[in-house]
């Protein structure tokens, strides 16, 4: 699979001899003339998961499974159609690096009393906050706060507090993540411990700091605060990437709160993270009286650092920034300029800014979405009506072009575009229920 996170839970009770049969299945439907075979078998079995596993899947994340466990199959036995070929399909899609490796944990997960189990139902008990269950865990088997997990990334139950790295059906955070993390810590946890996660190197502070979930609960600072407490550190130069990059992680993943506040707590910041937390007063020591960057700083975290705090609505650093000779069409690899960028944090302010600096326009990111295209797209995906209606009508006064179709978005934005001759194309709108969370 393309990563550890993209795995499939097993159900409760698995079993080894239902999985050699699900592979002399996939075997059989990748020799079959019928092109749909394979599809059809991962449709089974993707359901099959979601019956028995607990918690009700939203069909988008099924749907998502299907495609992504399928593509990964027809990749595999197109170049092996053997049977030891649909037996690590299965196997790396439960995050398992080989068969040998997945039949080892299944037979150690059918007894009970295996130290596996237990390492099981502890990671289960930390992300449902059923706090009485993992203190008896952890008296039971002392050694379980220093076993790893079997699957690829190799966490330790630390590492699942973060909701971050770990398989993704088990990234959640309950309400009392705090005092589950302190019985952690207090039963031995090594707080730095890495896991083989994002190039490796991954602790979980680290984990904990970009991650979404954490934040979604009102639980971040506090965890992170916990972690900190217990000695953890806040950058790892020993790491494979050896560079500062705590705030720049936290800012890259959408975490602007927690990037500022381990940058209070003695992160390293560079141009590019003060830029991106919005510390106008750090920004300007980087440069000379004249007007040009001291030695600790770079073009490219200039560059860098305009975009973040275009993104996250630094209007006054944004401001300065431009003073410095930004090139507005100026961006990270992926197309987006600082006006992109902007607008897909929904900050009006930032816009008008860089509209008095006659930025592209019509500048197209990898997506091939002018600013105006990508304005349209965070609309339908999440973006509040009204501040995206504004958006749009300040980026058409300024002279974007309103493309003659569009996908339907919601009707305050469908009846601003039709003024100006856009007509929706189907003509439907996500429900609230059906709409899409990026």
């Amino acid at each position: 699979m393309p990563n550890p996170q993209d795995v499939l839970p097993l159900p409760p009770r698995p079993s080894l001899e239902r999985y050699r049969k699900l592979a002399k299945e996939l075997l059989k439907a990748s020799k079959s003339s019928d092109e749909t075979a394979i599809s059809e078998w991962t449709n089974r079995w993707i359901e099959a998961i979601a019956k028995h596993t607990h918690g009700k899947r939203p069909a988008i994340e099924k749907t998502r499974d299907a495609n992504r466990t399928e593509r990964f199959a027809r990749e595999q036995l197109s170049e092996s159609c053997t049977l030891s070929s649909a037996q690590f399909v299965i196997a790396r899609s439960h995050g398992f690096e080989n068969w040998p490796k997945f039949v080892k944990h299944l037979n150690a997960l059918a007894k009970q009393s295996s130290s596996l189990s237990r390492f099981e139902a502890a990671a289960d008990a930390i992300i449902t906050g059923k706090f009485a269950a993992l203190r008896r865990l952890l008296r039971e088997d002392p050694q379980l706060i220093h076993m790893r997990s079997t699957r690829e990334h190799q966490a330790t139950l630390l590492h699942y507090v973060a909701a971050n790295g770990v398989e993704n059906y088990r990234q959640k955070t309950p309400k009392n993540i705090v005092q589950i993390t302190n019985l952690l810590l207090e039963a031995g946890a090594e707080i730095d411990a890495t896991a083989n996660v994002y190039g490796g190197g991954a602790t979980t502070l680290g984990l904990a700091a970009t991650s979404i979930h954490p934040e979604l609960a009102g639980v971040q600072v506090g965890l992170l605060q916990t972690l900190l407490d217990h000695g953890a550190s806040i950058e790892q130069l020993d790491s494979p990437r050896n560079r500062p990059q705590a705030v720049l992680s936290c800012l890259a993943n959408g975490r602007l709160r927690a990037a500022a506040f381990l940058a209070e707590r003695g992160a390293v910041l560079t141009l590019e993270s003060a830029a991106g937390i919005g510390r106008l007063d750090l920004v300007r020591n980087y440069f000379e009286d004249g007007g040009v960057l001291k030695p600790s700083a770079t073009q490219k975290q200039l560059e860098s650092g305009f975009l973040y705090a275009c993104g996250y609505g630094h209007t006054e650093v944004v401001q300065f920034l431009l003073t410095k000779c930004i090139d507005l069409a100026t961006h990270g690899g992926d197309g987006q300029t600082g006006l992109h960028c902007a607008v897909i944090g929904g900050h009006l302010d930032t816009i008008k800014l860089l509209l008095q600096h006659n930025p592209p326009l019509d500048f197209e990111n990898i997506y091939g979405g002018t600013v105006l295209g990508q304005t349209l797209w965070s609309a339908a995906h999440g973006g509040d009506p009204e501040r995206y209606t504004a958006i749009i009508r300040t980026l058409i006064a300024a002279g974007a072009r309103v493309p003659p179709r569009h996908a339907a978005i919601n009707k305050q934005v469908d009846d601003l575009l039709k003024k100006h001759g856009s007509h929706t194309e189907p003509t439907w709108y996500w429900s609230e229920d059906e709409k899409p969370r990026f």
